[in-house]
């Protein structure tokens, strides 16, 4: 639909899309498509299951048949081919995490009106909640970048490269598919110590401990030991304000050696900040869970690239999901 006209109809549509939502989060966090598996499963079973009302099972079960998500037949529903793969914590391209994730921000997206009036942040930062918050967190970034990653990876050229800096990467994920694409290459993930059981975690499930190390370390307040060819920033810009990002990204430069590329992956806003309409929306994410973050667009990335002492900067040619892109620079020799 052209973006620009907007109908009392699509007007009410879009007001209550998260009805639909919500209905997909509850069938995650209750583990419907996980218990449905490879079978059929009637409402009774369900609730019985979950040790919960038949009727209210049943609506749930039927606005998800509705949805296109189950199948019902004789009153009893199966998984779609694509909630088998993707919404079943047995299949291996499961997204459920970050779906799980998406469940944590409805509350402080209710107030985004009081975020706007006081232009301050409504929720904790993760790091901050409890260990199922962090863990729905940290592993659905596992569930992005994975989905993301063969996409990506070879569109960023590390040959030259034998030692990367994950900052900020989480369990890891983006460092372990950099490596498996570059036999030659090792990485190293910094994050924080709450971050550390779930990284190895996942190091270990790829069979990566000898080729991807972590180190414990806050990135905004402590030195980064060691010194890399290449430095991986993803997805950490958006969470700070100006001043914090540029500490940041002198913080790579410094830990670089000469001659040496920094990456930044963020959702990439355009010079007018008014588009792609992923990043406009997410900037208002980070309004609502943290002090001075949001979604940036290529020319202030770009200048804290400059500002930082990068030369050679220039956007990659790679567009991922929700308007994701690269940005890469060089130290000078």
């Amino acid at each position: 639909m052209d973006p620009q006209i907007w109908t009392p109809d699509r007007i009410l549509k879009t007001s209550g899309a998260y009805w639909a939502t919500c209905a997909l989060h509850s069938a995650v966090v209750l583990d419907v498509f996980t218990r449905i598996g490879d079978s059929r499963v009637g409402g009774q079973d369900m609730a019985d299951q979950l040790d919960a009302s038949v009727d209210a099972v049943g609506r749930l079960l039927d606005a998800l048949a509705a949805m296109g998500l189950l199948t019902k037949a004789a009153g009893s529903y199966a998984n779609t081919e694509a909630s088998r793969t993707y919404l079943s914590m047995d299949s291996d391209r499961y997204i459920g995490f970050i779906i799980r994730h998406h469940h944590h921000l409805v509350e402080s997206w209710a107030k985004l009106s009081e975020a706007i009036l006081t232009g301050k942040p409504i929720r904790l930062p993760v790091r901050d909640k409890g260990t199922d918050a962090r863990e729905a967190f940290l592993m659905g970034m596992f569930n992005l970048a994975n989905q993301l990653a063969p996409q990506l990876v070879p569109a960023v050229d590390l040959s030259n490269c034998s030692t990367l800096l994950d900052l900020g990467g989480g369990p890891g994920t983006y460092a372990i598919h950099f490596c498996r694409h570059h036999p030659n290459l090792s990485a190293t993930v910094m994050d924080l110590p709450t971050t550390q059981p779930f990284a190895e975690k996942t190091i270990a499930k790829m069979g990566m401990e000898g080729r991807v190390a972590f180190i414990s370390g806050d990135y905004l307040q402590d030195d980064i030991p060691g010194s890399f060819d290449a430095v991986w920033m993803s997805h950490i810009l958006h969470g700070e304000a100006g001043e914090a990002c540029l500490r940041m990204i002198e913080k790579a430069f410094g830990c670089l050696k000469p001659g040496g590329v920094v990456i930044v992956h963020e959702f990439i806003l355009d010079d007018t900040l008014d588009s792609p309409l992923f990043p406009a929306l997410f900037s208002l994410n980070m309004l609502l869970g943290t002090e001075g973050g949001r979604a940036y667009s290529q020319a202030q990335l770009a200048g804290m690239l400059d500002t930082a002492g990068f030369v050679e900067i220039h956007r990659l040619d790679f567009t991922g999901p929700n308007d994701s892109g690269l940005i890469r620079g060089v130290k000078p020799d």
